[in-house]
C-alpha cells in the first residue's frame, strides 16, 4: 500500500464532534481522534473475532484491534453512548457501534477501494463517470446495543455524512455467517432472483472468487423464509432500495460469505426521506461545528 492520507476528522486536535444524531444517551458523530478509532477497532475486535468466527493474524491478537491498511483513509461513524446524565461522576462515552466510509475522490488518491479485492467494480465506476460514490463496510454493534433505535441512528449518520458530501450511490459488501455458501441457498437464491442489480448498475464477483447465487429455481425459493433468514443489516438494505451484485464471495479470514450492495441514491425508497430527509435538504440534526471537513 501507497502513502495513505489521515481523514479529514483526525487534522483539528481541537475541532468540535461532527455530530449528526441523537437518541437518548446515544449519539453519532464521526471519529476526530486517533484514540476514538482505535476505540472503534476494538469494538470490531470484540464483534468479529471473539463474538463471530474471524481469525485474527499475530498483530491483532496482541492488539485487541481489527485493523487494516485502508483504515487510515476511512471516515469512521461512531455509535457513542454519553451515559445517565443524572449519576454523579464522570466516565468516557463508549463507542457502541460504528462504520467506516471512503469517499471516492479519498480512494482515487490511494488503492482504490476495498471492496475491490472481492468485486470488479471497475468497470461500474467507469460507466457511471458523472456519479460520485461512498463505499460502506466495517458495520457492527455491540451485542446489548443491537436494536432498532442504534440501527436507526447508523444509518441516520451515514445518510447525513452522504447528503453532506453529496455522493450519488453507496456501495460495499454485506455478510451472512459461515463460510458454506450452500448453508444460505435460500437466502442468496432470493436475492439473485429478486434484488439482482440491472445491469447498467451490475457489479460481478471477480471469477476466482465468485460463487453463484443462483442455487434454487425462482419458483421453488419461499419469500417470507427466505426474508426471515435474511442478516438485519442486508434486510435493511432492501427496504432502502438496494441491489445486489452478480456472485458471492467467501472470506475465509472472517468466516463471512459476502454480497455486494449498491444504494443508489436516485433509486432509495422515498419513504426514508420523510424519516431522515431528503437529498438536497439540510439535515437539521447536524450540530453546529467550527471547521468543516473537506
Amino acid at each position: 500500500m501507497g502513502w495513505r492520507r489521515a481523514p479529514a476528522g483526525f487534522r483539528g486536535r481541537f475541532q468540535q464532534p461532527r455530530i449528526y444524531g441523537r437518541m437518548g444517551p446515544l449519539e453519532v458523530r464521526l471519529a476526530q481522534k486517533k484514540s476514538e478509532l482505535r476505540r472503534a477497532q476494538r469494538l470490531r475486535y470484540k464483534v468479529f473475532y471473539e463474538e463471530m468466527s474471524a481469525t485474527p493474524g499475530a498483530l491483532a491478537m496482541l492488539s485487541r484491534r481489527d485493523e487494516d491498511a485502508f483504515d487510515p483513509i476511512f471516515d469512521h461513524l461512531l455509535v457513542m453512548d454519553q451515559g445517565d446524565p443524572n449519576k454523579k461522576g464522570w466516565r468516557r462515552p463508549s463507542v457502541v457501534g460504528t462504520y467506516r466510509m471512503l469517499r471516492q475522490d479519498i480512494a482515487e488518491l490511494h488503492d482504490g477501494f476495498y471492496t475491490q479485492g472481492e468485486y470488479d467494480i471497475a468497470p461500474l465506476i467507469r460507466a457511471k463517470a458523472d456519479y460520485s460514490f461512498i463505499e460502506l463496510g466495517r458495520s457492527c454493534v455491540l451485542k446489548p446495543y443491537r436494536n432498532r433505535r442504534t440501527l436507526e441512528l447508523l444509518w441516520q449518520g451515514v445518510w447525513s455524512y452522504v447528503r453532506e458530501h453529496g455522493a450519488d450511490v453507496m456501495i460495499g459488501c454485506a455478510s451472512f455467517p459461515g463460510t458454506d455458501p450452500s448453508a444460505h441457498a435460500l437466502a442468496l437464491s432470493f436475492l439473485h432472483h429478486n434484488s439482482l442489480a440491472p445491469e447498467d448498475w451490475r457489479v460481478r464477483a471477480h471469477d476466482h472468487l465468485r460463487v453463484d447465487m443462483n442455487m434454487m429455481p425462482k419458483d421453488a425459493v419461499n419469500t417470507r423464509a427466505a426474508l426471515k433468514a435474511l442478516p438485519p443489516l442486508i434486510k435493511g438494505y432492501l427496504r432502502v432500495g438496494a441491489f445486489v451484485g452478480d456472485g458471492a464471495v467467501i472470506d475465509h479470514q472472517f468466516g463471512t460469505t459476502d454480497i455486494f450492495v449498491i444504494m443508489p441514491v436516485k433509486h432509495i425508497n422515498s419513504r426514508y426521506f420523510a424519516h431522515f430527509g431528503a437529498p438536497d435538504e439540510l439535515n437539521s440534526q447536524i450540530a453546529p461545528k467550527t471547521g468543516a471537513l473537506n
